[in-house]
């Protein structure tokens, strides 16, 4: 049963709005296209993922068995699969920042283990949200690859950048025990893994609870109420089987972070291919430093997919999700929601029920009261204008407001479309999440391909993110950006930028 609006998590809705914007259908299609022929390197570059090593230097250190077993990884890697189940911090949903996350691990005799790994930028260069593909050797992680400034393009094969705040892989959150949320063949494990097919655990009150058998009460630190959402506690065991076995630890013993200030140690009861595990609290309580020596489960294993959770809220439909995402979950689990409210219809339309009109023609998106009169606003030759209104007329009119007088009614609305439409939620958002094309495509759509911006928001924001794609660059080379001021100038300002045509 859905639940009602008011008991839906934040963090549900932030990622609500990740599925929606920032892995966008033109990005899965690309890239599945390239994949399909085997252009690994041109799915990747679909996907915003840069590539940090090359394969002929890393065949010279590694030898060609190694490389075998990389490129046949790299084909099966989807990796706008993997940018749809990347780590992400709330209020926005933008990728966690400075993090690495292990792929693939390449253990071989007599040598460290080798990792492939992806990394995110820092939250200071994550305009674009790209993320790069690397390479991982424990025995000197950051010091082969490193030849060339920035540490991108390495003769070794490539390494993890020395200016990356946390080049080694994170512990809490790996992917190499869960390929089936990037690797490409093991999609079909998706429904298995995630629980889709176990009901969830519900409290009398209705809502979710799956902490409730834990003898003491979690302790949330403030700054994880939004990231506090459901628990995936049916299959800890099962994943912490996965873990033990990878890991080599006998000892059965593993732990769950539940909150930046609480993590608890569980032990695996009847751990053998006899009986179906289950697991229980410690009972002897640990000193502080022994929970790092104990294996951690991954947040993959820990909590619920956020896809399964958004499905059972109703807050999403199959048909929204990643295709590899909808053919691996139950059809059952689909809920039916609201539609969407189209991007045409977030212009700004006056009210004007009473007074007859023109009949809108397809490409008229809004009507304006205009001294008495219902008129059409369109695009006409690339360009929003007042359709009902002679040119001649605009250009008068146009003229008076230079001069300071009054505009017309349209003119007016022509010209708050352009500084603040009622769609700049939806550009901000593409542009948040990298999708530089779409919130182009959603100002042509509103302004027409031959606009000229205007001051106002909504070009503060295309300015505001064209910046932040430049650090994204600068970190690249292994720079920080010159201190900038922290807002553009606004209207009114003696300074003000040149008009910018939307390209």
């Amino acid at each position: 049963m859905a639940l009602h609006f008011a008991d839906i998590p934040a963090q549900l809705l932030m990622w609500q709005r990740v599925r929606e914007y920032a892995v966008p259908p033109s990005m899965i299609e690309t890239a599945t296209a390239r994949r399909a022929v085997g252009d690994w390197a041109g799915a990747c570059a679909a996907a915003r993922i840069d590539i940090d090593f090359d394969l002929r230097a890393v065949r010279h250190r590694y030898g060609t068995e190694f490389v075998t077993r990389l490129r046949a990884d790299l084909r099966r890697l989807a990796p706008d699969l993997l940018r749809w189940h990347m780590p992400r911090i709330p209020p926005h949903g933008r990728l966690r920042p400075g993090l690495t996350v292990s792929l693939s691990r390449y253990g071989s005799s007599g040598n460290s283990p080798v990792q492939l790994v992806v990394r995110t930028p820092p939250a200071w260069a994550d305009g674009g949200q790209r993320m790069s593909l690397a390479l991982w050797d424990e025995r000197g992680g950051n010091q082969h690859g490193n030849e060339h400034r920035g540490g991108h393009r390495g003769g070794h094969g490539g390494s993890a950048p020395a200016h990356h705040p946390h080049p080694h892989p994170d512990r809490r959150f790996r992917l190499d025990l869960h390929r089936h949320l990037w690797d490409s063949s093991r999609c079909g494990e998706l429904a298995s893994r995630s629980g889709a097919n176990i009901a969830p655990v519900l409290a009398p009150a209705g809502r979710p609870d799956p902490l409730a058998w834990l003898d003491d009460p979690v302790q949330p630190h403030p700054s994880d109420l939004n990231d506090h959402h459901s628990w995936a506690s049916a299959r800890w065991a099962a994943e912490a089987e996965l873990l033990l076995d990878a890991e080599g630890d006998s000892r059965g013993v593993f732990t769950v972070r539940l909150s930046a200030r609480d993590r608890r140690a569980f032990e695996l009861v009847a751990p053998d291919v006899h009986h179906v595990p289950t697991f229980r609290p410690l009972r002897e309580a640990l000193p502080p430093q022994a929970y790092a020596e104990l294996p951690l489960l991954p947040e993959a294993a820990a909590r619920t997919l956020p896809d399964l959770a958004l499905l059972r809220a109703g807050l999403i439909t199959t048909d929204r999700l990643h295709p590899l995402v909808t053919e691996a979950l139950p059809v059952a689990e689909a809920w039916p929601v609201a539609e969407a409210r189209p991007v045409a219809e977030a212009l700004p339309v006056a009210e004007a029920e009473s007074a007859p009109g023109p009949v809108p023609q397809p490409g008229d998106p809004h009507v304006v009261e205009c001294r008495g009169e219902v008129h059409r606003i369109a695009l006409r030759d690339g360009v929003l204008t007042a359709v009902d209104h002679d040119p001649a007329q605009l250009r008068r009119e146009e003229l008076l407001v230079a001069l300071g007088g009054p505009g017309l009614p349209c003119l007016r609305a022509i010209d708050a479309v352009h500084r603040s439409p009622e769609a700049l939620p939806a550009v901000q958002e593409r542009l948040g999440h990298g999708d530089v094309s779409g919130a182009l495509a959603v100002v042509e759509g509103l302004l027409g391909p031959a606009a000229v911006l205007r001051d106002g928001p909504l070009r503060e924001t295309l300015e505001s993110s064209a910046a932040r794609r430049l650090d994204h660059g600068l970190f690249r080379s292994g720079l920080r950006p010159f201190s900038r001021p922290a807002t553009l100038p606004v209207q009114g300002s003696r300074a003000r930028p040149r008009p910018a045509r939307v390209r």
